[in-house]
């Protein structure tokens, strides 16, 4: 099927953030949409949000005056429910309470015409649900939309048990259509991106819990070693901890109490306390006037080496050996079968696999082991977490650290706790789309894809992965589940299979015959 033709009228019910955004998109997509909320004063205030924003575009050069007078025109306020009955497209985006948006998917039922579709923009809500109080529930689908909707790219189109396919594909073409990136789920919890994503928040407050390195700390090797836009505490200041701990409960309780996905207890306490985050002032940060927010810890300048022995492959980590030269430093190489390392002065200098340094240093009879974590772009990185074995010498740590530094590198020194902070992250990232992929959630191009667009993560966690290795990042979370005895850090089946057979992520899907 195509996309609905612009003919075709566009309800939005609700004037909210949310409401308001919605209408905008398929305002300028050309649609006559009606802006509806029982509440005038609320439908005046999401028309002028709108208009701000389409003048900010003008003020801009993006948009023309004539279109954004257009626009604004094919809006039309609404607080009689009754002007929608001709509308052929009516998406909800109210208070995600399923009695409230039942009931009124049952007015809006009896009122449109057969033909019509039923969206909501919820984030959370089970479709099935939401459909099994209707009479048409194969007119019902998931249209979720993510904040702010004109300017996030992502919509998940949300199919249910009785969504017909031809409803969710006129959607997904519709999307495509307003110039959104439209990705294909079924109706589970947390849809894709709300359930990928738990590990980016988990992991950051597992390692606060352990007391391993500090907020600022991990948010900035996430953003400068890996690139995510924002470090995970900064980001749940920023969506509000009521906000991010009611998803995670929402998760955790509809599948079941499932470990992986376990709400936080120190989250738990800022609710408790009132401090969402930047909307009351306090969370991880403080953004009161003339709070000074925290810094990175980063290690004193050290004393480089004049000299590195590469024994082996470092895989990913293999651009650090450009960087060495370009630093006036001479690489050596010796054969090494396994995972490579580096020999700096006294030290024994490794990627993380997943252990704790001083379990590697034990095993692999090397006292001297200073363990380093994952970066997107070793070549280009400005930061590095370490960590040392408990056993490791004074001289052996400085020699590392020092040498580092000489390339344009801080170091982080945290905790000595399995898989550091960005490799734990990313492989728990990858591990739970793979999983949604096996449960059938969605497919794994889709599932990349939304994770780049709704969360603007730099790579699609199973595309990175797939550059990591699928037997590497699954050895990381058996040494993780093994190092802590938790279901939490199960290896999903796709990745087993994966590391075992040798394939692709993104290709791995294929292989298995339809259900």
């Amino acid at each position: 099927m195509a996309a609905l033709a612009t003919s075709t009228k566009v309800a939005v019910i609700g004037a909210g953030a949310m409401g308001s955004g919605i209408a905008h998109v398929a305002a300028r997509a050309g649609h006559t949409v009606y802006l509806y909320d029982m509440n005038a004063d609320a439908v005046a205030r999401g028309k002028a949000g709108i208009e701000k924003d389409l003048r900010f575009l003008v003020g801009k050069g993006k948009l023309a005056e004539a279109e954004c007078a257009a626009t604004l025109a094919r809006v039309v306020s609404s607080s009689r429910i009754e002007d929608l009955a001709d509308a052929g497209l009516l998406i909800e985006a109210i208070v995600e309470n399923l009695e409230i948006k039942q009931k009124l998917f049952r007015q809006l039922e009896d009122m449109v015409g057969a033909e019509a579709i039923l969206a909501t923009n919820t984030s959370s809500l089970s479709i099935t649900a939401m459909g099994a109080a209707l009479t048409r529930p194969a007119r019902l689908a998931g249209l979720h939309f993510f904040n702010p909707a004109p300017r996030m790219a992502l919509v998940e189109i949300v199919s249910g048990l009785p969504t017909d396919a031809e409803v969710a594909t006129t959607l997904y073409d519709t999307a495509r259509a307003w110039g959104k990136v439209p990705v294909r789920a079924t109706s589970t919890p947390g849809f894709i991106v709300n359930r990928v994503a738990r590990p980016y928040y988990a992991e950051g407050l597992r390692v606060l819990a352990e007391r391993a390195a500090t907020p600022a700390t991990v948010d900035a090797i996430l953003r400068e070693a890996c690139n995510f836009p924002m470090g995970p505490f900064e980001l749940m200041d920023l969506i509000g901890h009521d906000v991010n701990y009611a998803v995670t409960r929402s998760v955790f309780d509809a599948y079941f109490g499932d470990k992986r996905f376990t709400p936080s207890l120190i989250q738990q306490e800022l609710v408790l306390a009132g401090r969402l985050g930047r909307k009351s002032g306090q969370g991880f940060y403080d953004y009161r006037d003339g709070a000074v927010k925290p810094v990175a810890t980063t290690e004193s300048p050290a004393v480089a080496v004049r000299a590195v022995t590469a024994i082996g492959h470092l895989g990913v980590a293999e651009a650090l050996l450009a960087r060495f030269e370009a630093a006036g430093i001479e690489v050596r190489r010796e054969a090494g079968e396994g995972s490579g390392c580096l020999r700096i002065g006294a030290a024994r200098l490794a990627l993380s696999d997943g252990r704790t340094a001083t379990r590697r240093a034990a095993e692999e009879v090397t006292p001297d082991l200073v363990l380093f974590d994952l970066a997107r772009d070793y070549a280009l990185t400005p930061r590095l977490a370490l960590s040392r074995a408990d056993q490791c010498g004074e001289q052996a740590w400085c020699d590392a650290v020092g040498t580092l530094q000489a390339t344009g590198i801080a170091v982080s020194r945290v905790d000595d706790i399995p898989g550091l902070l960005a490799l734990r992250t990313v492989c728990m990232l990858a591990n739970e789309a793979a999983d949604g992929v096996v449960q059938g959630i969605a497919s794994a191009a889709d599932i990349d894809t939304a994770m780049r667009y709704g969360t603007n993560y730099p790579e699609g966690p199973l595309a990175w992965a797939g550059r990591m290795g699928a037997s590497f990042v699954t050895r990381v979370l058996l040494n993780l589940r093994e190092h802590y005895g938790e279901e939490r850090y199960r290896v999903s089946p796709l990745l087993l299979r994966c590391a075992q057979g040798g394939s692709d992520l993104l290709s791995a899907e294929g292989q298995s015959p339809a259900i």
